[in-house]
């Protein structure tokens, strides 16, 4: 297989018109043929069905938000389905069960997280369980709940919330009619603005990106009660970096040997190396992303790439990978999307 179709989800503003797709021609180590999949208003967070054939995406409909659902066509069109929708702020994180029977968001501005059952045709019903959060941290954009992250746990008995307002990590159980009922409730470090969450391939150890702290936290999680243990802090920054940095985004190669996590600020990704025993971190390198605020950037699905986009100066950054070493070597820097903050992969 020498090309790869992606997806890139954008802000709205500026020249951007919605959802973008690409090409990555691996042969040649080139992003390709962007264009316009679909438009809509804000799709700021995208998610791909297990099968290929459904597209989840944040939306916003004039002062309303929710989730919009689309097929992905053979040409790589989106055609949409529908949209469910509720007054208020759309939600900023997305994701879909392997067996596409739900989806589910979370709302930064609401600090809420919400569930859909969805209909054989990939269409969204409306939301059957919507959780409000509670509470405070001690930093000033923490003056209430934040949630950031909403996905299942890879055995699929739970649901993950990462609370950044909170400094929480939630976890729900998950009936068959999407109601959701709390678990377990992990506090993290206070002012630490946890957003995002991978798991390791074990399905026993996960890693969470901190948005305030510029950290990765390693986490031990137990499949029989759904509870997450704290083992390791670690800094995504140089330690002589003081300007403003907010972590972003984090993602972990197949076989679970490096991390990779993005700076929004220092402008670079930091890869990490997993040992094997303890499933902890240790520094690898860090490369310029060759822009400005790298808000999402993913792994092809040969993993012998990265792509990241760079929200404020609307480039795409290709990256061969090093698949021994966990290592990024810049190919390309001059590829435009406007405002793209999400990249998603086929």
């Amino acid at each position: 297989m020498h090309e790869f179709k992606g997806f890139i989800g954008t802000y709205t503003k500026g020249e951007s018109k919605g959802i973008y797709s690409f090409t990555l021609n691996a042969e040649e180590g080139k992003i390709l043929d962007i264009k316009v999949a679909a438009t809509l208003e804000n799709p700021t967070y995208l998610t791909i069905s297990d099968n290929k054939q459904y597209l989840y995406a944040v939306s916003k409909e004039g002062n309303a938000g929710g989730v919009a659902s689309f097929s992905i066509q053979e040409n790589g069109e989106l055609k949409a389905i529908n949209s469910q929708v509720l007054e208020g702020s759309p939600p900023c994180h997305v994701s879909v069960d392997s067996k596409n029977r739900y989806v589910f968001s979370a709302n930064y501005h609401k600090g809420s997280a919400e569930s859909y059952l969805l209909n054989e045709d990939g269409s969204l019903q409306p939301p059957a369980s919507i959780v409000l959060h509670e509470g405070s941290g001690p930093d000033p954009r923490q003056e209430k709940p934040h949630s950031h992250y909403a996905a299942l746990t890879p055995d699929g008995k739970y649901l993950t919330v990462v609370e950044l307002g909170t400094d929480a990590l939630i976890t729900y159980d998950v009936a068959e009619d999407g109601k959701l009922t709390k678990k377990k409730l992990l506090p993290l470090k206070a002012g630490s603005g946890p957003r995002h969450l991978v798991f390791h391939p074990n399905g026993k150890t996960a890693y969470i990106m901190t948005e305030f702290s510029s950290e990765v936290i390693t986490l031990s999680y137990n499949p029989e009660d759904g509870h997450f243990s704290e083992k390791q802090y670690i800094t995504t920054l140089p330690e002589d970096f003081t300007e403003n940095n907010q972590g972003s985004a984090i993602h972990i190669s197949s076989d679970g040997r490096f991390v990779y996590a993005g700076n929004r600020g220092h402008n670079s990704i930091a890869v990490f190396k997993v040992s094997q025993e303890t499933g902890k971190l240790s520094f690898v390198e860090r490369v310029s992303t060759e822009g400005d605020w790298p808000r999402d950037f993913a792994l092809d699905p040969s993993e012998k790439f990265v792509i990241a986009a760079n929200q404020e100066s609307s480039n795409l950054v290709l990256y061969a990978r090093d698949e021994e070493t966990g290592k990024l070597t810049l190919l390309q820097s001059d590829v435009t999307v406007p405002y793209g903050v999400c990249v998603k992969f086929m």
